[in-house]
Order: C-alpha cells, then sequence, then structure tokens
C-alpha cells in the first residue's frame, strides 16, 4: 500500500486535530519549512497541493479581475446592520470561492480583511478600511463580515478571514519606523477589543501583524502575539519580517529577524513576492545556528495546516458545500442587488434644510456638478468595476438633469511653444498649437492634467522619464499621475512630479521630462485659462432648480495607504460657495474616504457616503429622491461610525495614541463636533420616550434590558437607529464622556410605535486596573442613555452596578511604571518600561498606602536620576535613585511616609528608563 493511501489525515472522520498531527508527521523538516511562506510547495508524494495565504477581500475580491464591488468599509459599517454586512461578507466569499473554483493557483482562500484597527484619528492614510473610531461597533461590524467570509458550517470554512492589522496601527507616516505607545488602558479598553470580538466569536481564523512597532516592539515581535492571539495563525504583513534586520535594524541580520519572528508567533513570510526562497534560507540558516529549532517550526506548520483542514482542501469535494462554489457567482445579478442595497444603506444625511430639502421632487431639474459628479473611483483594495452607475447617470434617469465636472480647462506655453500630444504620445513644449488639458484640483496643491484629446492623464512613469498623457486617473502602488506648482515669479510656474520629485523640465528635442532636481533647471510654464471651470458650475448651478455639487477624495490621491491626509480641508470649497450663491438649493454630496472639515459649507443639504462600488450613483439617486425608481420609500439609514471634527486643530498629534490623555475620539472629546458619532438624521421624525431597565440595580454578571418606545411622528415610512450609550459616573479613573453600549435598527410607517429593548451586559462596564493588571467593574452608578447619536440623548435614567471598589495601592508589590494614572514627557517602552523624552518628566501613581518604608527598589537604565515625591511632581522628595547606564536594580532609602499618598517618578533627563520599584518595611528587632 503507497504511502498516500494509508495516510489518516484524509480521513474526515478523525478529529481535526488528530488529522493535523498525522499529516505533520509525513513531513520532513524542509517541507515542514516551506510552509512557512506566503506561497507554499506542493507535497506530491502525499498528494499535497500548492497553497498561497493573502486573498484581498475588503469590499469585494480584489486584483483577480471584475467581481461585485461593494461600499468601502467605512461605508458597510456606516449602515450600522450587522446583519447586511455579514450577507456582503458572503457574497465576497462565494466570489472568492469561484474565482479559486475557475483558477487556485490565482485566487486564494485565506482572505486578508477585514481590517478592525479602531479609527483613532480621521487623517490616517488608511481610514476607509477600517469600520469605526469606536472599538466596540469595530468589533459588532468586523465580526459579522467576517462571519459571512467564514460561512456558517460546523466543520468547512467558505474562506478563512485574517485581522488586520495587529496592532495600534493607525499611521503611515514612518509606518514602520514609528512606535505606537499604548498605556496599558489605551491597549486593553481601545486596541484589543476590536481583534478579540470576532476571534471570540470564532469568525475570524487568522490575524496580520502590521509593520508599526507598539511600545518601541516591532509588532512582529510583540509579546502581545502569544499573549493574545494563540492557536490563531499569524500571517506577517508583505516585507515586514524582513524590516526586523533592514528598516527597524533590531536585529543584526535576515536569519536572526526570521528566527525571532517565528519565536514570537509569526506563523508565514509575507516575503520576496511568489518567490519563497530566501525566506526558507534564513529559516534553515536559523535552525543550523540554533536560533530556532523544530519546535519552532511545527507550532507555525500546525496552525497554518488546520486553516488548510478547515478549508477542506483535504476531503471529498461532495462533503464540503463550498467546494460547489463556481464563478457564476461572480457579480450574479443577486449580488448586484446586494451592492446598490449596502451603497444605499450606507449613506447618511448629515443636514437637511431649507424646506428641508430634501428629498427631491420627482421632475426637479438637476445640475450635477463637480469632479465626482460622473465616476466612480476604485481604491486600492477594491476589485476591478464590472460596470459603474455614476451619480449623474442615475439622477437623469429619474428626470432632466445636466453636467458639468467643474474644472479649468487651460493650455501651457513653454518658452519654445505649445504644450501638446495629441497622439497619447511624449508631450511636446515646442509644438505650434495648443493642446487643452483640463485640472483636476485633489486639493492641498495637488492637481492631475488630462488631455482633452485622449481624456488620458498625464503621467511620468520613472526619474527623468518624459511627460505622458496616456494614464486612466491616479491608480497603481505607486502614483505617478499627480503634480504640484509652483509661483516662477513672473506670472509663470512651475511644475513638479510628486512621485518622482523631480521638475519638469524642457529637453532639446521638444520633450517634457521630469528631470530637473531643482527649480532652477524647470521649464517655465504659462497657463492660457480656456474655460472657468467655476463659471460654467455657477450657470449650470443657476439655470436649475437644485444644484447637487459632488466633492470628495480621489481614493489614490492625498490619503491612502503609505500617505497620511495633510488635513481635513475640502477639494472645491470654494466652486461650493459660487454655486451656492447662485442657487441657495445646493445640496452638497460628500464622496469620501473620510470625514472633511466643511464648517464653513454652509449649505442646506448634505449627504456623506464613502466610496460605494458599482452601484453608488444608483444608491445616492434612490437617497436623494427618497425612492427607488418602482416608486418604493427610501429613508436615509446611515449613521457616522466617526466623529466629523470642525477643524484637524482640535485632533492631537497623528502618532499620539493616547486618546484618554488627549480627550481623542468620540469617547473623550470635550468639544463641540461639526457632526458627532452616531450622526444621521432621517426624511421623517423620530420620537423616544418610557425608557425602562429591566432592573435598576446588578451585580456585575448581569445583563439588564434597557428599552424605550420608538414613535414615527413624521408623515412618511422611516429607519433609525436607537442608540445606548452609558456614563460611569464616579470613578477611581478618568472615564469615557459617553461609550456606546448597543444599538438597534427600527422602521416604521406614520404614526406607528413599537418598544425597542437592547441588552445591556454588565460586564462590558468593565475598564483595565492599572494597579492589579486587571479588568475591573467598579462598585458604581452609571447613566444609561438612549437617543439619535452620541450627543443627542433624549431619555436617560440610572443603573446601580455592585461591583468591587479598587484599593489603595500596596507598594510593596511592584509598582510597574507603565501602570502610572497620569504621566507627562514619558512614553511606554520596550519590555513594559516607561522612559522619559525630556527632564523634568513624570509619571502619577494615585492612592498608595505607604507604612513608613524604609528602603526602595528601582529597576531601570540611566544614565540618570529619578527622584520619587509626595503628592505633585514637586513634592516632598521620598527617594533619589541613581540608575546605571547598564540596565539593573538599584536600592535607596526612603524617607518616613504613611498614610494613602499620591506617588510621582520624576526624572531628571531624556532616555531614562524605569521598569518598576518595590517598597520594603524596615526589618525590626526582636524583644528579649
Amino acid at each position: 500500500m503507497s504511502e498516500l493511501q494509508r495516510t489518516d489525515f484524509r480521513d474526515p472522520e478523525q478529529a481535526l486535530s488528530s488529522r493535523v498531527a498525522d499529516l505533520l508527521g509525513r513531513l520532513t523538516l524542509a517541507e515542514k519549512v516551506a510552509l512557512l511562506h506566503q506561497y507554499q510547495a506542493p507535497v506530491p508524494r502525499l498528494g499535497v497541493e500548492r497553497f498561497r495565504t493573502g486573498q484581498e477581500a475588503l469590499h469585494g475580491v480584489a486584483w483577480l479581475g471584475p467581481a461585485t464591488v461593494f461600499p468601502q468599509a467605512v461605508g458597510l459599517a456606516s449602515s450600522w446592520d450587522p446583519d447586511l454586512v455579514r450577507r456582503v461578507g458572503a457574497a465576497v466569499g462565494d466570489e472568492v470561492r469561484g474565482y479559486h473554483h475557475k483558477d487556485p493557483e490565482r485566487a486564494g482562500l485565506n482572505v486578508w480583511a477585514p481590517v478592525v484597527n479602531p479609527l483613532r484619528d480621521p487623517r490616517w492614510g488608511r481610514n476607509e478600511e477600517g469600520y469605526a473610531e469606536d472599538p466596540w461597533l469595530t468589533g459588532v461590524i468586523g465580526t459579522a463580515y467576517a462571519r459571512g467570509l467564514r460561512g456558517d458550517h460546523p466543520v468547512y470554512l467558505r474562506t478563512a478571514p485574517t485581522l488586520k492589522h495587529f496592532l495600534g496601527y493607525n499611521n503611515e507616516t514612518g509606518r514602520a519606523l514609528t512606535s505606537s505607545n499604548l498605556p496599558p488602558r489605551v491597549l486593553y479598553d481601545y486596541e484589543l477589543p476590536a481583534f478579540r470580538a470576532p476571534l471570540d466569536a470564532g469568525a475570524a481564523v487568522a490575524v496580520m501583524a502590521s509593520y508599526n512597532l507598539v511600545n518601541g516592539v516591532p509588532a512582529h515581535l510583540s509579546p502581545l502575539i502569544a499573549q493574545e492571539l494563540a492557536d490563531v495563525l499569524v500571517v506577517g504583513d508583505a516585507a515586514a519580517v524582513s524590516n526586523l534586520a533592514r528598516d527597524q535594524r533590531v536585529l543584526p541580520d535576515h536569519v536572526a529577524g526570521f528566527a525571532a519572528a517565528l519565536r514570537a508567533g509569526v506563523d508565514c513570510m509575507t516575503e520576496d513576492g511568489d518567490d519563497p526562497g530566501p525566506t526558507l534560507r534564513h529559516l534553515t540558516e536559523a535552525l543550523d545556528r540554533g536560533l530556532i529549532d523544530e519546535s519552532h517550526v511545527d507550532a507555525a506548520a500546525r496552525r497554518i495546516l488546520t486553516v488548510r483542514f478547515r478549508l477542506g482542501e483535504f476531503d471529498p469535494p461532495e462533503r464540503n458545500p463550498y467546494a460547489a462554489i463556481t464563478a457564476d457567482s461572480v457579480n450574479c445579478v443577486a449580488h448586484q442587488a446586494l451592492a446598490r442595497e449596502a451603497a444605499r444603506a450606507s449613506v447618511v444625511l448629515l443636514r437637511n434644510e431649507c424646506g428641508p430639502l430634501l428629498p427631491l421632487r420627482a421632475g426637479t431639474r438637476v445640475a450635477v456638478i463637480g469632479p465626482l459628479g460622473d465616476t466612480v473611483h476604485e481604491d486600492w483594495y477594491a476589485g476591478s468595476l464590472p460596470y459603474q452607475v455614476t451619480p449623474y447617470r442615475a439622477i437623469a434617469g429619474r428626470g432632466p438633469a445636466t453636467f458639468t465636472e467643474g474644472a479649468d480647462r487651460i493650455a501651457l506655453r513653454t518658452p519654445a511653444g505649445y504644450v501638446s500630444g495629441p497622439d497619447g504620445g511624449p508631450l511636446r513644449g515646442d509644438a505650434d498649437t495648443p493642446g487643452h488639458f483640463d485640472v483636476l484640483d485633489y486639493g492641498y496643491g495637488v492637481i492631475g492634467l488630462r488631455a482633452v484629446a485622449t481624456a488620458r492623464f498625464a503621467a511620468v512613469r520613472e526619474p527623468g522619464g518624459p511627460l505622458v498623457a496616456d494614464q486612466p486617473g491616479p491608480n497603481g502602488w505607486e502614483v505617478h499621475e499627480t503634480f504640484e506648482t509652483a509661483d516662477a515669479g513672473d506670472g509663470r510656474l512651475h511644475l513638479r512630479h510628486r512621485q518622482t520629485g523631480r521638475w519638469i523640465a524642457l529637453g532639446g528635442d521638444g520633450l517634457l521630462r521630469a528631470s530637473a532636481e531643482t527649480i532652477a533647471d524647470a521649464a517655465p510654464l504659462t497657463v492660457d485659462l480656456i474655460i472657468d471651470g467655476t463659471e460654467v458650475a455657477v450657470a449650470a448651478a443657476a439655470d436649475a432648480d437644485v444644484a447637487v455639487v459632488v466633492l470628495g477624495n480621489h481614493p489614490m490621491v492625498n490619503g491612502r495607504e503609505t500617505e497620511d491626509r495633510p488635513g481635513l480641508g475640502l477639494p472645491g470649497e470654494s466652486m461650493l460657495r459660487a454655486v451656492h450663491a447662485a442657487n441657495p438649493r445646493t445640496v452638497l454630496v460628500l464622496t469620501s474616504s473620510y470625514p472633511y472639515a466643511i464648517g464653513t459649507a454652509a449649505v442646506p443639504a448634505v449627504l456623506w457616503s464613502a466610496h460605494g462600488g458599482q452601484e453608488h450613483g444608483a444608491a445616492l439617486a434612490d437617497v436623494l429622491f427618497g425612492a427607488d425608481p418602482d416608486g418604493h420609500p427610501v429613508d436615509p439609514a446611515g449613521r457616522l461610525t466617526q466623529t466629523w471634527y470642525r477643524s484637524e486643530a482640535e485632533l492631537p498629534d497623528l502618532l499620539d495614541y493616547d486618546i484618554v490623555a488627549t480627550d481623542a475620539t468620540y469617547l473623550y472629546y470635550r468639544g463641540t463636533p461639526l457632526f458627532p458619532f452616531g450622526h444621521g438624521l432621517s426624511y421623517t421624525r423620530f420620537a423616544y420616550r418610557d425608557l425602562r431597565l429591566s432592573a435598576a440595580t446588578t451585580g456585575p454578571d448581569g445583563t439588564v434590558e434597557v428599552s424605550a418606545e420608538v414613535t414615527n411622528a413624521g408623515d412618511r415610512a422611516g429607519a433609525d437607529v436607537v442608540q445606548l450609550y452609558t456614563h460611569q459616573q464616579r470613578s477611581r479613573v478618568k472615564q469615557p464622556l459617553r461609550a456606546l453600549r448597543g444599538f438597534a435598527r427600527v422602521r416604521l410607517a406614520p404614526g406607528e410605535s413599537t418598544r425597542v429593548t437592547i441588552p445591556l451586559r454588565v460586564a462590558d462596564l468593565a475598564f483595565w486596573d492599572v494597579t492589579r493588571g486587571r479588568p475591573v467593574i467598579e462598585a458604581a452608578r452609571h447613566t444609561v442613555a438612549i437617543g439619535r447619536s452620541s450627543t443627542d440623548l433624549t431619555l436617560t435614567t440610572t443603573l446601580t452596578v455592585r461591583g468591587e471598589r479598587i484599593p489603595a495601592r500596596d507598594p510593596s508589590a511592584p509598582l510597574r511604571a507603565v501602570d502610572n494614572d497620569d504621566y507627562d514627557g514619558v512614553l511606554p517602552s520596550h519590555h513594559d518600561m516607561l522612559t522619559s523624552t525630556r527632564a523634568d518628566a513624570w509619571a502619577a501613581f494615585e492612592h498608595v498606602r505607604f507604612q513608613d518604608h524604609a528602603r526602595v527598589r528601582v529597576r531601570g537604565t540611566g544614565p540618570g536620576t529619578v527622584t520619587l515625591r509626595l503628592d505633585d511632581p514637586a513634592g516632598p522628595v521620598l527617594a533619589t535613585v541613581d540608575l546605571p547606564a547598564s540596565s539593573g536594580e538599584v536600592t535607596a532609602p526612603v524617607s518616613p511616609a504613611s498614610g494613602v499618598r499620591d506617588l510621582f517618578l520624576v526624572y531628571d533627563g531624556a532616555g531614562i528608563t524605569v521598569s518598576d520599584m518595590t517598597f520594603t518595611v524596615a526589618e525590626r528587632g526582636v524583644g528579649g
């Protein structure tokens, strides 16, 4: 009997763990090592096929060809509809299976989605990939999408969802070199819950580590991987393991780096594209050096194989219901309808005044204006659009409509002649007749130039290369189609290519090239205005009943992977103001990957949608007119999952991750937002009354039913999202001003009422207690509030929780420096230490119970001095400790102190690191 015929791993009646162990035992060490790369080699003697981790499926199947494109992830979350999101995930999972059925080599079943990093800062370049600034809501939506991708079969996975990106990843600026410094409460109360929810629910089976460092340690080496992700497949991000020895330089060479990542719990390396050779050589040499052993390889291979078994790879296809899914599922009619439903549900009505202006009446003459009015954009992780319904085309299908982009049309002249390239070839600067170009304004001084003759964008493919108008628009990992201008000082301008950083120069052959390294060598360009885009827009608006101005972002420009946003400003706002002046009945439709500061845009009606995919325009038209084409009522269903600020000045530094200390996100923000978290209007009015709790007092293990009566007090059917928030009234620590605990979606006819009941788990009221290193539910009273947003809370009551009281700190146990209550000028660093960034930095430890301790032992690294003071950073000195340059511990005498006091750890310089402090009581003599 052959080895293949007698293998038990092929027996689907065996336990999964036994099957995995059997196959693992039959593999050679080299074959097991080969499993630790994204592209895993076949093992023909055992009938094991090739396997690849990593199929992008964030809001549709990406990079494989046409597939249903659903709204961006932040748009899906704005539906506040977990069941809808689950159905979208299931549709995407089916399409992944369909592509895999057609081409298993290209289409993998381990999908890299969803992204569950909370959207802490709206300037993050990848904002559109996440769900919400609230970790609980992120967990709910992320679990729903992952559950859809995973399927509901008890044995088999539809696909294997992978959560991204672990951990504390919200900046593209220096993303591989910057450290996300997470104090314990931010780590345990904000960052980790969004990952825990889909993992605890069994919806996700894998996690991707992130590029950044966490508290000074590369995320791919973080001890949090072993602590939080036991038995979960962990994959590395692209080239991130190589960063350990290359960009981050925390290890001497790639062999040491790859070994360290494997020991930390990274099971599968995403390196060198489809070439596993370098990874396998590094790991093999690491084995030879003794940096890893076979047990490390086995642990990683076991997690990889477990996922492969659950995908049904080693079972008869007829046992696996997902194996029968074919390419017929891709962009099928049902998925097209679901794409429209999802796009419609994600539209948020932010403002509706002037009558109100919306919904529009049938027959309204509409002027659609703006650069996003007749296009649908793809982002980096979108699939290829099989078709696109633009806002203008959908609105024009409802009645009389016109469209103007509002872009300026120009001609350019060099000292040698006009700029032209009518055949789509390289642009010349010595032509006798001008070429015309439309200027696309992306904001922050960034523009695109589209040749009118070819409808193609000018681009430069490489430094020194020619300027060629041959691209459909900004696209690709590197964006070659954007430029910046600089004043030449004489009414002319210079043009700088953003991607190469070179200035456009005129060659002796008459061609324009990105060849000038300094502005002094750039070609001066004279701009002749052919058409004033704003004037055309104003004329169109004045001639219409309503102007619909569609503005927003291009997903590949000024905010995307590798590029954070410069601010919150809205491109095209000056044109919007001019249109509004010409027609007071102006609607602003924002299509964007993130919030904008639009406080100066005083138009009467504002809608927001993420980039909505192939049915984007149809969904917008449904909401604008308040009905679908068949006359069925449509009410705006979306609600914001992020705070919209009035200015970026209200945001902390992008790299400051401590939302508690900086009063960031709706949880702690004390200002008045432009639009609050949870905000979204309806075309009808809802009234709330009669708030009830199933119990006014409860223990820490209870669940309280919170209910209220909701009535549609308007004259048309509508949908509402009833939101439940709590606030702990008194606490040992700074508590959120409000925190989302649950929500319910209701649809009511005019005059209809219903009682909405939302369960409140008391366990969700827990927070991380830094004094004891565990979650705690304090004995406290909590305000329980029901409303339509985080700042529109119409009904409140009080719930008393019989929790525990946090005792005073015991300094005889080690006081970890990172477990402070307040700080200034210090940051968490390696191995849970606390490092000063300047002199006079300090950390506070409140409510410490002193008992005339005699000495203190401080562990840390100098050289430098730390001073322990009472009550204040300048208070009485308790002890002074000189720390050596090498890490170690130093013991020093302590001044007498008794009772409960606040302790301050004060640093005398930058770069001093403290691990912990332990106080000892004086030994007492024995009387005779």
